[in-house]
């Protein structure tokens, strides 16, 4: 069985600020930053406090322990996250930023091969030559 993953969107910087957008709730648990919706139980909506916490803790692990900074952020933001969700939503981030990357790295490498046909296309398609003659690479 498959288990379920939200996928965060990366927030988008307004006025030199983020912002934080409301995203689908596909599982059980809600995740940390996130709070369900009063008039739809579907939707999450973004803890902007929370989620600026969480950056910072993701920032920390660089130097601590995932319990010492799991400790620190449900001590400073007054909400409760373990050291395994901690480390389950960290790893969920680096998965989802990963996939981004390959996606944009295909999707460039197809826009190129694309171009590349098109070029190929119109210099033979439709274009009669005479023997001998080269096609023009134009």
């Amino acid at each position: 069985m498959k288990t379920k993953t939200w996928k965060l969107p990366k927030p988008e910087k307004v006025g030199g600020e983020w912002e934080w957008v409301p995203l689908v709730r596909i599982g059980r648990f809600l995740p940390f930053g996130y709070r369900q919706d009063p008039d739809d139980p579907d939707i999450l909506l973004p803890v902007p406090e929370e989620l600026e916490l969480f950056e910072q803790a993701k920032k920390h692990l660089n130097q601590y322990s995932y319990r010492e900074v799991s400790a620190w952020l449900s001590e400073v933001s007054g909400r409760y996250i373990s050291h395994v969700g901690l480390f389950k939503r960290v790893k969920i981030e680096q998965r989802r930023k990963a996939a981004a990357s390959i996606q944009r790295f295909y999707a460039e490498r197809c826009k190129e091969a694309a171009e590349k046909a098109e070029k190929l296309e119109n210099t033979r398609l439709g274009k009669r030559r005479e023997v001998g003659e080269s096609p023009s690479p134009s």
